[in-house]
């Protein structure tokens, strides 16, 4: 079968499209015919050994898929229709999955649709209501909100009834954000996003901020923080880890939240929040928004549009089988 080989440390130029051998499934796992696999921004870092989780040399990356099962086991039948996360080995013809960070994936739901699934709006969706408790008449600001995981934080907080401010980067995306129920939003690279913000809230701040970027956005985000405000650590993809004064936090009696989950400690957490998810998305109130569709072979050019921040939305490359 086909599949993308990483056989180095050297980001996208180790990266290659082989021949290798198709996968079996061990206790409690599943092979599936990927027809569909997302992109996000700790496969670049995977790509680079940079990544918390780093497999052995060469693998296949690659960390949420779409698809059918290929063989009967406990929880599903073969052609069942199928989304999930793998740990890697998803950018390839057929991918091995645990049964348990598997789910059944509707009719009405694209396998592109699906493949935007596992991650980002588990991530969101626990941040938002999790960890922030969100309530309904609070006040979000959301960064990085064009992409996968601000997309879908930007409309869950909609659908709670928040009212949602944004960053983002291009007039292209900031009408995206807008689109997506945004109030305000704000262009980073323009120049200071701080005070507009602050303007729109009658100088108040904001009940949370839902932060996947770090580095200097963290820092002024715990300015933007009103009283009693919470900050929601969700990651670092603008690749510098920040310092947060807690003398900031200490005067406004706001809280930094950090934002993790696995299948290992929170499966019913995870379960309960895209069953949530998939039940928005039937009644109209969010969309599992992809952006852009690449054909397989194009996954390094999709992984450089990501990287390059060209893209809106969650990326997913589509994956036309060849062999059995």
């Amino acid at each position: 079968m086909r599949a993308w080989c990483c056989t180095g440390t050297g980001g996208l130029q180790d990266l290659a499209l082989a021949e290798v051998p198709q996968p079996t499934a061990g206790a409690d796992e599943v092979v599936v015919r990927v027809a569909a696999g997302a992109l996000n921004f700790s496969d670049l870092l995977m790509l680079r050994g940079a990544y918390q989780v780093r497999p052995p040399l060469p693998f296949v990356p690659g960390q949420e898929i779409a698809g059918t099962v290929r063989v009967d086991s406990a929880r599903f039948r073969q052609g069942d229709r199928v989304a999930g996360k793998v740990l890697w080995g998803g950018f390839a013809e057929q991918a091995v999955a645990r049964e348990d960070m598997l789910i059944g994936l509707p009719q009405d739901v694209t396998f592109a649709e699906g493949a935007s699934l596992p991650v980002i709006w588990p991530t969101a969706w626990i941040a938002l209501h999790e960890r922030a408790r969100l309530l309904e008449g609070e006040t979000v600001l959301v960064h990085a909100a064009a992409g996968g995981v601000g997309a879908a934080a930007m409309q869950l907080a909609r659908a709670a009834g928040a009212r949602v401010f944004a960053t983002a980067g291009g007039d292209d995306k900031l009408a995206l954000c807008r689109a997506l129920g945004a109030e305000a939003a704000f262009d980073y690279r323009a120049g200071p996003w701080l005070e507009p913000l602050l303007a729109h809230t009658g100088g108040r701040g904001v009940d949370v901020v839902f932060d996947p970027v770090g580095g200097e956005i963290t820092e002024f985000s715990v300015k933007a923080l009103a009283r009693n405000g919470r900050l929601l650590i969700v990651g670092f993809s603008g690749g510098a880890i920040p310092v947060i004064k807690a003398n900031r936090l200490l005067l406004k009696n706001a809280s930094a939240l950090g934002v993790y989950w696995s299948h290992d400690t929170d499966a019913a957490l995870v379960a309960r929040a895209l069953a949530d998810v998939l039940a928005l998305r039937t009644a109209g109130r969010v969309r599992l928004l992809v952006g852009q569709h690449y054909p397989f072979a194009e996954l390094p050019r999709a992984l450089a549009d990501l990287e390059a921040r060209r893209t809106t939305g969650k990326s997913v490359i589509v994956i036309e089988q060849t062999s059995e």
